[in-house]
């Protein structure tokens, strides 16, 4: 016997009328009906909400307005194909996974709700832990912060001239090349050369110049600005629409590549294109703010469209089979 679902509101006189045509059609279809009220559930209504009434069978859907004859003609093709593929092993299982709400389901459901908040804390974490390490550093734990800079430096250069330091005289050291004269220079303050990056990458830091964050100055401010979406995001009720692709690789990607690109290509060695060039703290904070709030405009509204349909999917899953009860 076939399963119809009919997903109705309160106050609907085209969901009665489903109903009445439903029941009329039962000696002649025979079927179980599973009555889903789209206002129990948020993201019901907010999928059916302008739809209803809505009838599904099988892979079949048929949405107001229509009359009996076409709730029977669907009905019927549900049905013959059922019987066409009865014993086919996969149509059985499906059938079987149908019918509970599994471990599964309750995982992706919970996970659809709650994936804004998951992320969020995974990125506060990701982007806090190099905030960490200096204050082991300063907190004289240094075999508990030298892990975290070994960790982080395998997706961040860490070079200590375009990074931020905590609990020293400066916050920044940048290179003498970028003309900030009113910051001591990295080369003043530690002696190094500011052309031995592998030096600059070593370099962490002491008690008189501080110690960096683990993360440059550029990543730090891609992935907090993801999070400030995040959160903005989660605040207006996940209403933001994404961000059209253009406007994102015209506002996030251009500013970032241009500041980025024009200082790595004027300082190849014998080779440039322009007069040298080193970027500054404050450029590469805007520069790498506007890339990571853009993109997450881009990308997170997308992913709430994703999981919404899991949302639907799970929730619609549940209302069925205890429709399905009450019937």
């Amino acid at each position: 016997m076939i399963t119809v679902t009919l997903y109705t509101k309160d106050n609907c006189s085209l969901c009665d009328t489903a109903k009445e045509d439903l029941a009329a059609l039962q000696d002649k279809i025979p079927h179980n009906l599973a009555l889903v009220n789209i206002d129990e559930d948020p993201d019901l209504k907010a999928a059916y909400g302008t739809r209803v009434p809505v009838v599904q069978v099988g892979p079949y859907v048929v949405e107001a307005p229509f009359d009996r004859r076409k709730l029977e003609m669907t009905m019927a093709a549900a049905r013959d194909r059922a019987e066409q593929i009865e014993g086919d092993p996969k149509y059985a299982k499906r059938k079987e996974r149908g019918s509970k709400v599994t471990g599964a389901d309750r995982l992706a459901h919970f996970f659809g709700r709650h994936y804004l908040a998951v992320l969020n804390l995974i990125i506060f974490l990701y982007v806090g832990l190099p905030f960490l390490a200096p204050v082991l550093m300063n907190a004289g734990y240094p075999g508990l912060a030298r892990p975290i800079y070994s960790t982080y430096g395998a997706v961040c250069h860490q070079m200590a001239f375009r990074s931020w330091f905590l609990f020293g005289d400066q916050p920044v050291y940048p290179r003498e090349g970028a003309g900030m004269e009113e910051y001591v220079s990295y080369e003043a303050a530690t002696g190094l050369s500011g052309e031995d990056m592998l030096a600059a990458r070593r370099f962490i830091g002491d008690e008189q110049i501080g110690y960096k964050v683990a993360f440059c100055q550029r990543d730090v401010a891609i992935y907090g600005a993801i999070l400030v979406f995040g959160l903005l995001y989660a605040a207006t009720g996940r209403r933001i629409k994404p961000l059209h692709w253009m406007l994102w690789i015209a506002i996030g990607f251009v500013p970032i590549g241009l500041d980025g690109f024009s200082q790595l290509l004027s300082q190849i060695p014998n080779w440039s294109l322009w007069e040298y060039r080193e970027s500054t703290p404050l450029l590469r904070t805007l520069t790498g703010a506007i890339f990571g709030f853009t993109t997450a405009w881009f990308g997170i509204p997308l992913l709430e469209e994703s999981f919404q349909d899991v949302r639907v999917q799970t929730a619609s899953k549940k209302a069925r089979l205890e429709g399905s009860k009450k019937q």
